[in-house]
């Protein structure tokens, strides 16, 4: 790959997670402080991201992979990204805010998909060159928490009273734009089906990989990521507002740890794996979901925060030895034939529908523990999570049998 075209793929995984991390952290802070949303409607807000991933494989199904250029589609989502984070930002109420955000995710959703694609289509060998590629935009999230937390302090106690946690949709409102026409310049991606090919709307789901659920270890993994996906949903929803309440400085920065910890988790992923197996590595990752909400109940901000910063730390295990290994387990059962149809209806019951499942539930939680003064019981509120991340390990661990899972580096 030319070092031009690597320089081009690196900025565009970077500003796509930059964009993502640099308002969806903050969004719970955001929505409780600017907006006085209820548990409930910040768990709207955050399942837009839910109804983002379901409605996203009919945009790349139906217009990317049949009609045009994939660079050309990524440029025209985040150019009307830009303008809808520009209107999320001028929001004063939730009335207003959540068509705009829920019109955002419905564009940001497939282009994670689309940098994907526009990515292996230069690559010759993508399993050397896209984690390359791929880590730059862990980068990017990281790098907007610190912008955040360290050179505008919008995270701050008094800023965010002064209502200043809208510019976070400001700054992700112009790296939009400068994601949108900087897509036109990548290098042409073109449609993956020839015009006019009928494409069924089983193929576009990933539905035809269901007959994969005939096997009674995949149906328990496949049950297991989806129920799995509702203690994830309590992280994403809870943990800036849950920082905030707290009073602890450089929240967003802290928040970030999460992300930094992945890519060091990542590259321990391999030995884990090749030392334990499948089953085992899955469990890891329950059992650090527990944990982590286990902290989180019982940790402050004063003598032991490190218990809160440890529960962040945690999220590389958490995210990588359960999804990661999970993708690929998925691969290994797929085989060739239906292979990104696995994927892809892994992708659909776990963001989509477990998410959605998830964000709903911590809501209700969230509201069920506020306090007189509008804070949250948070010790009760964490309690659900972790005790439903035990419940889901247990019933992994007893109707999943032990089978060898190759994992090809």
């Amino acid at each position: 790959m030319k070092q031009s075209t690597q320089f081009q793929l690196s900025f565009m995984m970077f500003l796509e997670f930059f964009i993502w991390g640099g308002w969806f952290v903050t969004l719970g802070s955001f929505l409780g402080n600017n907006l006085n949303a209820t548990g409930a409607e910040t768990g709207m807000a955050f399942s837009t991201q839910s109804w983002g991933a379901i409605i996203a494989p009919f945009i790349i199904g139906l217009i990317a992979d049949r009609f045009f250029n994939a660079e050309k589609i990524l440029g025209f989502l985040h150019l009307i990204g830009a303008i809808l984070m520009y209107q999320m930002s001028q929001s004063t109420e939730f009335a207003t805010f959540y068509p705009y955000v829920l019109g955002y995710m419905i564009a940001y959703m497939p282009t994670l998909a689309l940098v994907n694609s526009v990515s292996f289509n230069q690559m010759k060998d993508p399993a050397k060159d896209f984690p390359v590629i791929r880590v730059f935009g862990t980068i990017g999230w990281i790098i907007a928490g610190l912008i955040i937390s360290f050179v505008f302090k919008w995270d701050s106690e008094s800023n965010i009273a002064s209502g200043m946690l809208s510019n976070t949709f400001t700054m992700v409102a112009i790296a939009s734009a400068v994601l949108g026409v900087f897509s036109f310049t990548l290098p042409k991606t073109p449609p993956r089906t020839v015009k006019g090919e009928k494409v069924s709307l089983s193929e576009i789901l990933g539905l035809d990989a269901l007959k994969l659920l005939k096997d009674k270890n995949f149906l328990v993994f496949f049950i297991s990521s989806v129920l799995i996906c509702i203690p994830l949903a309590f992280y994403y929803q809870n943990i800036s507002l849950f920082l905030t309440e707290y009073k602890v400085e450089d929240s967003t920065a802290w928040a970030a740890l999460g992300q930094i910890s992945e890519v060091g988790f990542m590259l321990l992923l391999p030995f884990f794996f090749k030392r334990f197996g499948f089953k085992k590595t899955i469990l890891f990752g329950m059992l650090a979901w527990g944990i982590r909400y286990a902290l989180f109940a019982y940790g402050n901000a004063g003598d032991l925060f490190f218990m809160l910063a440890i529960g962040i730390a945690l999220h590389g295990i958490c995210y990588d030895f359960f999804f990661v290994s999970g993708q690929i387990y998925t691969d290994t059962k797929a085989g060739e034939k239906v292979k990104s149809a696995a994927q892809g209806l892994i992708t659909l019951a776990t963001y989509g529908v477990g998410m959605l499942v998830g964000f709903w539930v911590a809501g209700q939680i969230a509201d069920k523990n506020v306090l007189d003064d509008g804070t949250h019981s948070w010790s009760d509120l964490w309690a659900f999570p972790a005790l439903f991340a035990i419940g889901v390990l247990l019933f992994f661990a007893i109707l999943f049998k032990n089978e060898k899972v190759e994992y090809k580096v």
